[in-house]
């Protein structure tokens, strides 16, 4: 037996709007998701470059310089950073650095430059100079460096 137009259900109109609630309600939050997804997408690593000048701030540079080569136990393998070791590390972000001592920061915000996959461009404002510190945070290990761009 099959089933005609005049077989069909009635209209309604309830449940309808229902359905259409729905569908607006998911397609709201799927943008807001997004939306939020792509806002923070460099909060890793603007995170890390926080407890690093937050470590400045507190004149702690043993523990900026472990987030500076994110290695918790850098003293116990200070052979692993050859290139940039503490007491150079110490000379350019301790007192007599270029930024002199750290008193204040600001995140003013991060991107990554076109052809630099590998990391991220943070950019802080310390001290309140107008001048703004970049660093470059590195993706696949967590490492800051000075900026390339």
């Amino acid at each position: 037996m099959s089933t005609t137009l005049f077989d069909a259900k009635p209209y309604d109109e309830k449940r309808a709007k229902r359905r259409q609630v729905i569908v607006s309600a998911i397609i709201a939050t799927v943008l807001i998701l997004g939306f939020f997804g792509w806002w923070f997408r460099h909060w890793p690593e603007e995170h890390k470059v926080d407890q690093f000048f937050t470590a400045l701030e507190q004149k702690n540079y043993e523990q900026a310089y472990s987030v500076w080569m994110n290695d918790a136990d850098w003293k116990q393998h200070t052979d692993r950073h050859p290139k940039y070791q503490y007491g150079q590390f110490y000379l350019d972000w301790g007192p007599g650095g270029e930024w002199g001592l750290v008193k204040s920061h600001h995140i003013e915000g991060s991107a990554s430059p076109k052809g630099a996959s590998s990391g991220v461009v943070v950019v802080v404002t310390v001290n309140d100079r107008t001048e703004k510190a970049r660093i470059w945070v590195e993706k696949s290990d967590k490492t800051l460096s000075f900026s390339p761009f």
